[in-house]
């Protein structure tokens, strides 16, 4: 297994595999892998610039020792969440500067940076929640796109409890996953939930012994990317995350039909190539160059 050797993390650790599975461990374990304002610097890094390398074809995230992720490490100096409290910004200046400073670095919620972060990777991203996962810690695996869990693993909603709200984008997250219900549920009670309660959520795709959740994952990641194109995985992750918000069908079949065109004529000829001669296919196409099929698309 070979390593990221030229990125310098304190936080976090990754290995990337001959199948190019990144495996990134958050590596606080004697503070449970609180998050700290290093640890989300390093998480947007990582998602934003790390990750993108083609030689990385999916990622899973665990914790290091016996948590995820405990939550905020709440022993910080100052405001524990890095925020800048001499600001008073209205909704009206958020939406229109939100990018700029002072709001990016002051105002906008670390967590939520991580989280967009980690949905625009063009890539599979898989949670493998090996202990706790508390505020945060629960709150990052839901801009994932699977999540499985150890038999030990516990997650709470625990905002509530402290007189915050639920943060890194997770009221567009949770409830697309598990239902308005069920997310009210969760953040009314701010009840810490077995594996098997996620699960039986709608949390959750599987529970696994401590033991095997890692390598399990790792296997299943590699299931996700081996033969496929990584033009192809991108643009199916997009379309499935937009198009499940669409006002109408006619708005998925018009994205649809340009990636289904700009991919017959890219990774799809392989493909076809490939299936008529009874061998793998040979895909030379780049996550990283994707074609346009929204409008917003740059």
């Amino acid at each position: 297994m070979g390593s990221l050797a030229d990125v310098d993390y304190e936080t976090l650790h990754c290995t990337v595999d001959a199948d190019g599975v990144a495996l990134l461990t958050l590596s606080r374990p004697e503070q449970l892998n609180a998050f700290s304002v290093t640890m989300a610097r390093e998480l947007e890094q990582f998602f934003t610039v790390d990750a993108r390398d083609d030689a990385i074809r999916a990622v899973v995230v665990t914790g290091a020792g016996r948590a995820f992720c405990a939550g905020m490490d709440l022993s910080a100096p100052g405001n524990v969440f890095g925020l800048d409290e001499s600001l008073a910004p209205t909704p009206e200046q958020m939406h229109a500067d939100y990018a700029s400073e002072p709001l990016h670095s002051g105002i906008r919620d670390t967590g939520g940076r991580v989280t967009l972060a980690i949905h625009a990777l063009p890539k599979p991203v898989i949670a493998a929640i090996n202990g706790a996962a508390v505020g945060i810690g629960a709150t990052m695996t839901l801009a994932m796109d699977i999540r499985v869990a150890s038999e030990a693993a516990r997650i709470g909603f625990v905002f509530g409890r402290l007189g915050i709200v639920p943060e890194a984008c997770s009221s567009w997250f949770l409830p697309r996953l598990v239902g308005i219900q069920q997310a009210l549920d969760w953040v009314y009670s701010a009840d810490i939930i077995s594996a098997e309660d996620a699960l039986r959520g709608g949390l959750l795709r599987s529970v696994h012994s401590p033991d095997t959740l890692v390598p399990e994952a790792l296997e299943l990641a590699r299931s996700y990317v081996a033969g496929r194109s990584p033009v192809a995985l991108a643009l199916a992750k997009r379309l499935i995350y937009r198009n499940g918000a669409a006002d109408s069908p006619l708005e998925a079949h018009l994205s649809d039909s340009l990636a289904m065109f700009y991919t017959s004529i890219g990774d799809g000829k392989e493909g076809v190539a490939a299936f008529r001669e009874k061998r793998p296919p040979a895909f030379s196409g780049s996550a990283n160059a994707l074609p346009r099929i929204f409008p917003e698309d740059d």
